[in-house]
């Protein structure tokens, strides 16, 4: 930032500055060259002279932008948004191909002309191009020509990493799963989706503080007790504000898959082509398969909705409802499943005590 009078100015106010000046520029540049091409056409004292020069003037205000700032803009963003491994490979095989085209300039230099300057220029754009193509398409084999371990740790390996979402870290139980050995590739949380916790933890909220907190807190159980590494990554997709928006482009970019338990994200992302894990869908599907007629063990901790009826739990958690089960409350007593239902806030049992009729 820049400090001015006490104040600092932020940098998209040093943004405008630097353009205003650039279009300053470049409306007087123009409106010289305008003037030069007047008085050539028709001396100084022409009448077109002033409608070229107030035409040099407007035209420099308004492209001057386009042909400075505004493309040097974008060039950094999308560096900014090019893989690591892809920036590198590139690189690598911009430098072999310019090589071997130096190379092949000098005998080519000798040709008669046109051919002494065209063929060596074609050379140069044709092996820059096919350098740089073969490298990012064979990146993982270059990796693994320079040895294991520098793929193994190379900061963005595709299908081998996962974003995690704000939501599947506030809600910890991502912990537990990354200790199972179920993921088996890098977790990736971009700078914005910490950023966001940062926030929801500053929040006035006494809830929101709480939940910001508790995501922080897991964030930093993961780095020291994570089986597979987790990693906080720059990468940003400046064109989007919104943090889902963000999540899911970047794991457009970098094909590859969200852990989450937002269902909201989740539809938005299946409707994308994005791959979502989804830590709630998760639990369902790994709960023990229970089918109507088997006997449990199960103790009833409360009543039910309805008369007669007791509630307990099994060990992961699927409530198990019994009917007249009532008279057990705090005991642990033998029952017989008649149905088991899935909805969407998860799977319910409905049983009678064993021997019942």
């Amino acid at each position: 930032m820049l400090k001015r009078g006490g104040t600092f100015i932020k940098l998209g106010e040093e943004k405008m500055i630097i353009e205003l000046l650039f279009r300053l520029i470049g409306a007087g540049v123009l409106a010289f060259v305008a003037y030069k091409i007047g008085e050539a056409l028709g001396g100084p004292y022409n009448r077109y002279v002033y409608v070229l020069v107030l035409s040099g003037l407007a035209l420099g205000l308004l492209l001057t932008p386009w042909v400075t700032t505004r493309p040097f803009v974008w060039i950094r963003l999308k560096i900014r948004q090019i893989p690591a491994q892809h920036l590198l490979a590139g690189t690598v095989g911009l430098v072999v191909g310019l090589i071997i085209a130096a190379l092949l300039a000098l005998p080519l230099s000798r040709l008669p002309e046109p051919w002494a300057w065209l063929l060596p220029l074609a050379g140069t754009l044709f092996f820059a191009y096919l350098g740089v193509a073969v490298m990012v398409m064979r990146r993982k084999d270059l990796l693994n020509v320079l040895g294991p371990r520098l793929y193994r740790e190379s900061p963005l390996r595709e299908d081998k990493y996962v974003l995690l979402d704000t939501s599947v870290i506030i809600d910890g139980r991502i912990a537990d799963i990354s200790q199972t050995g179920f993921i088996s590739g890098e977790m990736l949380v971009p700078r914005f989706v910490l950023n966001e916790l940062q926030h929801i933890a500053d929040s006035s909220d006494a809830l929101r503080r709480n939940r910001g907190r508790r995501g922080l807190d897991m964030l930093n159980r993961l780095q020291k007790e994570s089986v597979v590494p987790i990693r906080i990554t720059d990468m940003d997709m400046e064109d989007y504000r919104e943090v889902d928006d963000k999540l899911i482009m970047l794991a457009k970019q970098l094909r590859c898959p969200i852990i989450t338990n937002d269902y909201n994200l989740n539809r938005v992302a299946e409707l994308q082509g994005v791959i979502v894990l989804n830590v709630n869908e998760l639990a369902n599907a790994v709960k023990a398969v229970v089918l109507p007629g088997e006997s449990l063990r199960v103790r009833i901790i409360q009543e039910g909705k309805e008369l007669g009826q007791g509630v307990g739990y099994l060990d992961d958690g699927t409530m198990v409802v019994v009917e007249n089960g009532r008279r057990y409350i705090n005991n642990t007593i033998n029952i017989v499943v008649t149905k088991v239902l899935q909805t969407a806030a998860g799977r319910m049992i409905f049983a009678q005590p064993d021997g019942y009729s």
